[in-house]
């Protein structure tokens, strides 16, 4: 990439906690060049041994609940209440026609964006499933390496393959609304099972006595679940992001999560499961991008496409043919 420094330049930048590199960084390994590639993994090898030591909190919820808000009250309570640094990494629906996001949750955290202790730093999805963007995790060990106490990550919102937040933090929370339906039908049992904690957000005004009510309900359902082997009981509390009411206590949730997993070893077995899920994950999206850019498949693909939209043959038997053509040629290579 145009521009790019040495990686001892970068390094040296990023534990120095300079931001400004550490933006530099993050927009390299976002690329998906194969040089830029190449050279992300040299500086994240660089890098690695001064990461890990961050909470990794990730905070997901459906569209309208107020995670910007919540994040923004929460991230100021860490900087300026507790004096520690806070990197918030929000991810931006991309358009599947343009390809194209708003990024504008630095304008949505109108307070935290101003404070020179925390760093927000917004990226597309890309189409990347799970709610998060490629390289979050990548982004997570940067903002570590750079003496970011803790680590906010805000997903674009509740769906089928949300849970991907789950595979790259250590305390999962999901916000929920009081007052918006039948909230418990609504929820997705998987996610349900992943969460270390619900917050009903929104409790202010008229909404205080409901936001108690649905506390109380999830609560309860809650309990209905099997227990975690980590041996931590999800808790539901109440907030209210716009009065920064209930944020303390939330934290102090997160902070005895934290104390729990590294008593009883669960936070470094954690962290290791999540990072060999995370090398499958590349080796599948590598393995992938090869397929696609693969001349004769790209060659055969059309034809074949043709032929299953017009009945004349099987997915599955075209689907044989190509990943024939694939390994064939890559057969051929290795002689």
């Amino acid at each position: 990439m145009r521009g790019r420094l040495p990686i001892d330049r970068y390094v040296d930048g990023i534990l120095r906690g300079d931001r400004v590199i550490l933006a530099r960084a993050i927009t390299l390994i976002e690329s998906e060049r194969p040089a830029d590639v190449e050279w992300s993994a040299r500086l994240l090898d660089s890098i690695l041994p001064h990461t890990g030591h961050a909470r990794r909190v990730g905070i997901t919820g459906v569209p309208g609940v107020g995670k910007s808000t919540f994040i923004d009250a929460l991230g100021m309570h860490l900087v300026r209440e507790r004096g520690e640094r806070v990197a918030v990494l929000t991810v931006d629906p991309s358009s599947p026609l343009s390809g194209g996001s708003i990024l504008a949750d630095k304008t949505r955290m109108e307070r935290l964006c101003l404070e020179q202790n925390a760093f927000i730093r917004p990226s597309p999805s890309r189409g990347h499933m799970g709610g998060v963007a490629r390289r979050t995790r990548e982004t997570i060990l940067l903002c570590e390496s750079a003496g970011f106490e803790n680590v906010l990550i805000e997903t674009v919102g509740v769906g089928q393959s949300e849970t991907a937040v789950r595979s790259m933090s250590d305390f999962f929370l999901l916000l929920m609304l009081a007052g918006a339906g039948d909230e418990l039908q609504g929820m997705k049992r998987g996610i349900i099972e992943m969460i270390d904690g619900m917050a009903i957000n929104k409790a202010d005004g008229d909404n205080v006595r409901k936001a108690d009510r649905a506390r109380v309900e999830y609560a309860g359902a809650l309990h209905l679940f099997p227990a975690s082997a980590d041996g931590w009981t999800p808790k539901v509390l109440t907030c209210s992001g716009l009065n920064a009411e209930g944020i303390k206590e939330i934290w102090q949730m997160v902070l005895e999560h934290r104390a729990l997993l590294e008593s009883n070893g669960h936070l470094a077995r954690r962290r290791s499961q999540q990072a060999l899920e995370w090398m499958r994950e590349l080796v599948t999206l590598g393995l992938q991008g090869a397929f696609r850019r693969d001349p004769n498949v790209a060659a055969r693909l059309p034809v074949l496409q043709a032929a299953v939209d017009e009945g004349r043959m099987t997915p599955l038997a075209a689907s044989n043919e190509l990943l024939a053509i694939f390994h064939s040629k890559n057969n051929r290579d290795s002689l």
